[in-house]
């Protein structure tokens, strides 16, 4: 599954949903699911700069493709890296520079979410970017 065929069944799950309450819901039902990353990968190299709660991300190449693992100290914060971690795991490091996040607008999270966690989402964002261009370069 492509990560756009990923982005949209996201979307489209989220318009299932009702109100906000039920999204946010659904947001730590996904948390839940997220395998932890080990404890000697939870250091400050892959600590996200700009989130309100501890989150980090770890990413390692494998078969020409990234994979991500994810963690965080708080609940919503954690669903949200879980939805990120699910759509770009598993894709070229070219996949994910060329694709966009767009779905975040069309699920409306950001307008939902604090300042200073849309802050932290965006900082996720950006460092899934910065992993895919550093395992570009790589190459």
């Amino acid at each position: 599954m492509t990560i756009k065929e990923k982005q949209q069944e996201l979307v489209d799950e989220f318009a299932f949903l009702g109100d906000w309450e039920d999204k946010y819901e659904y947001i730590i039902d996904l948390g839940k699911s997220l395998k932890p990353i080990s404890e000697d990968k939870k250091t400050d190299e892959n600590l996200i700069k700009g989130c309100q709660s501890k989150v980090w991300i770890d990413a390692r190449f494998e078969d020409g493709k990234l994979f991500f693992d994810a963690d965080s100290d708080g609940i919503l914060p954690k669903g949200i890296v879980s939805m990120l971690v699910s759509i770009y795991s598993g894709h070229s490091t070219q996949e994910i520079m060329d694709s966009d996040f767009d779905f975040i607008s069309e699920i409306g999270l950001q307008e939902f979410l604090s300042p200073s966690r849309a802050n932290g989402l965006m900082a996720m964002t950006k460092q899934i970017k910065f992993y895919a261009v550093a395992y570009q370069l790589k190459k």
